[in-house]
């Protein structure tokens, strides 16, 4: 797991983050395309 994957997961889950901001993390590299997945539950 990335370092951020924690802070993600836990942003998305009480909303304080959209999924399109989860999406930009992937990006940024703070997380992982597969990260993004067990975390929205959605295909990046």
């Amino acid at each position: 797991m990335s370092s951020n994957y924690t802070k993600v997961r836990n942003y998305y889950r009480l909303k304080m983050w959209s999924i399109d901001r989860v999406r930009n993390a992937v990006v940024t590299g703070w997380i992982t395309e597969e990260e993004f997945t067990l975390i929205t539950g959605e295909d990046y």
